[in-house]
């Protein structure tokens, strides 16, 4: 298991996580529990990370400011999760039942609009410029999730629209994040913007590794049950390479299992070895690579100070990472 380095923010994230949980205090007993439990699911918290990292990058001085749009970002995050397990059927996040399963769907689905609703409440007291950021982030979530949904099954799915769909769900949340937290910090325009690209690029490589580890992990090292992507319909990278580019044994046999609307998990264990034999796999690591290779290379953008080098190694973190 890849241990998470102390990226010289731990004092920052404590104080996020502390937002995080004086904000879901409610009259209704039911609501903090769910979206404590949510919350507790944990996670990387990647986004608070390179939020507070680009932050300090810049010389950011307002660390009670940079920790609630942090705070609300991730609440974002969070909720959308409830949403997506929905969506999608998930039965688990990180190793513990999906929410809705184990408090009921609807408990679950007004769950998830409460920390929505928290997440605004801090971060509406920005600019307008951030309220909008924000805003916007919440937008594509949706839009990557629909996009998301529309191909569930789709064989004939491609890299660009495979891309799009990780940029809206992932990689732009961390680029909005990394952003706002330049900006808070009162960083140059240009600065602004190379922290973007950093997040953006980082964001992109954490999700096609997440895809990766979901056909080549191991459960107890994920905490999770791998080929879930597979399970549920998911057509990532990895199956596009093995179907348009890869030595797939049995394509026809891959086709069928994904696009199989009901599998069983002999079904998605053939399929995960499909992909493996296909050379999807190092494709797709390479694929990472370059996007964290762009991620390094905007960091040129930002001041030659500790937390540059701390978002260099985040890079290498995620690139590594096996959980």
């Amino acid at each position: 298991m890849t241990t998470a380095p102390d990226f010289g923010v731990s004092l920052e994230l404590n104080l996020v996580e502390q937002r995080i949980r004086e904000s879901l205090a409610s009259e209704e007993p039911l609501l903090t529990e769910i979206a404590e439990y949510v919350i507790a699911s944990g996670g990387k918290r990647v986004r608070p990370l390179v939020t507070l990292l680009a932050f300090k990058s810049v010389g950011g001085k307002s660390v009670g400011r940079v920790v609630d749009i942090a705070a609300a970002l991730e609440l974002i995050h969070s909720a959308s999760l409830i949403h997506d397990d929905i969506n999608d059927g998930g039965m688990e996040r990180r190793g513990r039942p999906a929410a809705y399963l184990k408090f009921g769907i609807q408990e679950a689905l007004v769950t998830g609009d409460f920390m929505f609703t928290k997440a605004f409440r801090i971060g509406g007291k920005f600019d307008d410029d951030i309220v909008d950021m924000t805003a916007r982030v919440a937008a594509g979530l949706a839009e990557g999730e629909i996009r998301q949904k529309r191909h569930i099954g789709d064989v004939t799915l491609g890299p660009e629209e495979y891309f799009d769909i990780i940029s809206r769900k992932t990689a732009m949340p961390i680029a909005t994040g990394a952003r706002i937290g330049a900006l808070i910090g009162d960083a140059r325009a240009e600065q602004i913007e190379a922290a973007g690209a950093y997040g953006l690029n980082l964001g992109m490589a954490f999700q096609i590794v997440d895809d990766v580890l979901d056909v080549v992990g191991d459960g107890v090292t994920l905490g999770k049950r791998p080929g879930m992507d597979i399970k549920e319909g998911n057509v990532t990278i990895l199956s596009i390479h093995a179907l348009q580019d890869g030595s797939v044994s049995d394509r026809s046999e891959l086709i069928r299992i994904l696009r199989k609307r009901s599998k069983d998990w002999g079904e998605v264990q053939t399929a995960r070895r499909l992909i493996q034999e296909s050379g999807a796999v190092p494709k797709a690591r390479s694929e990472a690579r370059a996007y964290g290779e762009r991620a390094v290379a905007a960091l040129d953008g930002l001041p030659d100070v500790d937390a540059r080098r701390q978002m260099r190694d985040l890079v290498e973190f995620v690139l590594s990472r096996d959980v």
